[in-house]
């Protein structure tokens, strides 16, 4: 990966809704399913829409009511962890990778990203 790549990646990840993301498990407006990503954490009431507020959702991985946010392997709760997760753990990769290549500079050894 060049120094161009990961810088790149971070520009995509300083620009996304700062963290920590959480998962939320909700229900929608028929009592169904929700379960989305938060900048809250989940509270354990599975509230009801509209009694949690949208503007603290940064994506959905399953809408059962209308039927618009359900993937067929249904790993909506594993999908939700995963994009929750890289909101802190893609900085952290961006800051060891940065940090392996100044400790290698630093002993004279040439980095991918030269």
């Amino acid at each position: 990966m060049t120094d161009e790549e990961l810088a790149e990646i971070e520009e995509v990840a300083d620009a996304a809704t700062p963290g920590p993301w959480h998962v939320r498990q909700l229900d929608d407006d028929f009592a169904m399913g929700l379960v989305a990503i938060s900048t809250i954490p989940d509270t354990g009431l599975a509230e009801r829409w509209p009694d949690f507020d949208y503007h603290e959702m940064v994506a959905a991985t399953l809408v059962q009511h209308p039927r618009y946010v359900d993937i067929a392997d249904e790993r909506w709760d594993e999908n939700a962890q995963f994009i929750a997760s890289a909101r802190r753990n893609v900085p952290r990769l961006i800051a060891e990778i940065r940090r392996l290549r100044h400790l290698l500079a630093a002993n004279g050894q040439k980095t991918t990203g030269d």
